[in-house]
C-alpha cells in the first residue's frame, strides 16, 4: 500500500542556508506518525512544503500521492493545525468555522463540529480577539477535526491547552485514526507521542536521524538505574555515566549493559534497585544533547 505521506531527499534552501538537507519521511496510511526534533530542526519547513506553501529546492514531498503545489486540489483532503494560530480578530469562532469551510471548498460534518465544541468546552459565539491562547487553539482543533480529512497534519496541536483538554485531544485523535485518517503529529510533549503514535521519525539539522515503530525506537533508549550500595568496589567506581552520592548511585546505561551493571551493583551490596527504560523524551534528549551543549558554549 502506498504511503499517505512520502518525502524523499527533500532539500529546502533559504539563500545559502539549508533548512532541509535530504530529509526522508514516510507515513503509513491509517497511522499516527510522530514527527520530532528540536527547534530549528526543520519540522515546520517540512510541514509547509507538504502543504504547498513552500517550494522544494530539490527532492519530492507528496500527500496522498500528489504534490500539493502541482495539484492544490489535494488540500481539500487535508486538515491542518499550525503551530501558531492566527485568527480573524473580528470574527466569532463559528464565523471562523464557516470561513475555513468556504476556503476549503468542502462541507464539514456539522454534527461532529457541535460535538467537538462541547468536548473542548468552547464558546463559538465570542469574537476571536477575546479568546485566550487556549481557546484559539480549540478553534483550530474543532475546524480540523470536523473536516473528515483523509490526512491531518498537526504542528504542536496542544500548545496552550490545559491537561484536561489535552486528554480530550488524545481521545479524539484516536477516534480519527479509528475512522481511517492518517495523522502526522509534530509535538514536543513526549507523553503525547508515547500515548498516540504508531511510528516516529526524529530529525536533526534538516535530516532524518531515526525512523521506525515505537517498539523499534524504544529499544534505542537508555535505562536509568538507581540503587543504594553498602561499599565502593573498583568495578562500581569505574562505571561511566554514573553518579555516586554517599551510598546512592545513579547510572545511565545502554540496554545491553543493564545486566552487567546490575551485577556490579549487587556485588557492591546493592539494595532498593530500580531499573527503568528511558522515556521517548530521554531518548530524544540523547539524540540532541550534544547540539544543546554546543549552543551553550
Amino acid at each position: 500500500m502506498p504511503s499517505a505521506i512520502e518525502v524523499r531527499n527533500l532539500v529546502k534552501k533559504f539563500g545559502t542556508f539549508r533548512a532541509l538537507d535530504g530529509l526522508n519521511l514516510s507515513v503509513r496510511p491509517g497511522t499516527i506518525h510522530g514527527f520530532l526534533g528540536p527547534n530549528g530542526s526543520g519540522k515546520s519547513t517540512t510541514i509547509r512544503t507538504l502543504l504547498g506553501v513552500l517550494h522544494a529546492s530539490s527532492g519530492t514531498a507528496e500527500v496522498l500521492g500528489e504534490d500539493p503545489r502541482r495539484t492544490p486540489s489535494v488540500l481539500k483532503r487535508i486538515g491542518y493545525i499550525p503551530g501558531d494560530v492566527a485568527l480573524w480578530p473580528g470574527l466569532t469562532g463559528r464565523e471562523v468555522f464557516r470561513t475555513l469551510e468556504s476556503l476549503r471548498g468542502r462541507p464539514v460534518d456539522k454534527d461532529r463540529e457541535e460535538e467537538l465544541i462541547d468536548l473542548f468546552q468552547l464558546d463559538p459565539n465570542k469574537k476571536c480577539r477575546d479568546y485566550s491562547t487556549g481557546n484559539r487553539r480549540k478553534v483550530s482543533l474543532v475546524a480540523a477535526l470536523s473536516a473528515a480529512a483523509e490526512v491531518l497534519i498537526l504542528d504542536e496541536p496542544t500548545a496552550g491547552l490545559d491537561p484536561l483538554m489535552e486528554q480530550v485531544f488524545v481521545e479524539e485523535l484516536r477516534r480519527e485514526r479509528e475512522r481511517g485518517a492518517t495523522i502526522l503529529l509534530s509535538s514536543h510533549i513526549m507523553s503525547e507521542v508515547e500515548k498516540l503514535c504508531d511510528d516516529v521519525t526524529i530529525i536533526r539539522d534538516g535530516r532524518t536521524v531515526e525512523t521506525g515503530s515505537m517498539a523499534e525506537l524504544k529499544h534505542l533508549s537508555t535505562h536509568e538505574i538507581t540503587a543504594r550500595v553498602s561499599r565502593e568496589t573498583p568495578a562500581l567506581l569505574s562505571l561511566t555515566d554514573a553518579t555516586l552520592d554517599g551510598h546512592l548511585i545513579q547510572v545511565t546505561a545502554a540496554r545491553e549493559q543493564v545486566s552487567e551493571i546490575l551485577r556490579i551493583i549487587l556485588d557492591a551490596g546493592g539494595e532498593d534497585i530500580v531499573s527503568r527504560p528511558a522515556s521517548i523524551e530521554e531518548m530524544f534528549l540523547s539524540h540532541y544533547g550534544d547540539v544543546e551543549k554546543r549552543g551553550q558554549e
